[in-house]
């Protein structure tokens, strides 16, 4: 049985997420003179997050300039100072960051948690078979049935399509994890399900997660 007080305190001891900002391409490398540890930098911002991240570098190669910026709010952990003013390749680590997850992302860990997730065999685009597909889209969440050996998707590479069954213990489906004519990488979910007995007891997660997680910022 799910123990949502445990998973809870657990990402609680240690709510950050942490992250490697690497060199995109090779180049000559400058750090920005304000990138340090402890350093607080800022994602892209307004609106429609039309104002860049804060400049964490900039690669210089056969005189063009390529500005480095942070993907999202964070704190800087460490800088890789030895590197600023040499030629780095593709991949380096230039900076580790941190944030502290979300709502949102605590909510996905635990239900990744506690879910069984249906992983794809393959890189690939996969769709549910159009019945399921109808049901999906037309019927109330979570209540959509499943079961081992279910015809269940559509499998599209190199334009060529080839069916998928479901193999794993009945149940709804929960959560979706691809989206429509996207790729999917070999071994990550496309969907979680859950015993219908266990719906009630995933949403009090969702509920506890929202009532007591704190969003950074907020007092």
């Amino acid at each position: 049985m799910l123990d949502i007080s445990a998973l809870l305190d657990e990402i609680k001891a240690s709510p950050y997420q942490e992250s490697s900002i690497l060199a995109p391409h090779s180049g000559v490398l400058s750090l920005s003179p304000d990138l340090a540890p402890g350093s607080r930098v800022q994602g892209p911002h307004g609106p429609w997050k039309e104002k860049p991240g804060t400049l964490l570098a900039c690669l210089e190669r056969e005189h063009n300039r390529k500005e480095i910026r942070a993907p999202e709010n964070c704190e800087i952990v460490s800088c890789n100072l030895e590197a600023s003013g040499t030629f780095v390749e593709a991949g380096t680590v230039l900076a580790r960051a941190r944030h502290k997850l979300s709502r949102e992302e605590v909510l996905q860990i635990l239900l990744k948690k506690a879910l069984f997730l249906f992983l794809a065999p393959e890189k690939a685009r996969y769709y549910f078979i159009p019945q399921v597909d109808l049901k999906v889209k037309n019927s109330p969440p979570k209540s959509v049935s499943v079961y081992n050996g279910m015809d269940l998707f559509i499998i599209s590479r190199m334009k060529r399509e080839s069916s998928l069954s479901y193999s794993g213990p009945d149940g709804v489906i929960y959560a979706v994890y691809f989206s429509f004519n996207s790729n999917m990488e070999a071994g990550s979910p496309l969907i979680g399900v859950c015993p219908p007995d266990m719906v009630r007891q995933i949403e009090e997660v969702s509920l506890r997660v929202q009532t007591e997680w704190q969003e950074p910022g907020e007092a």
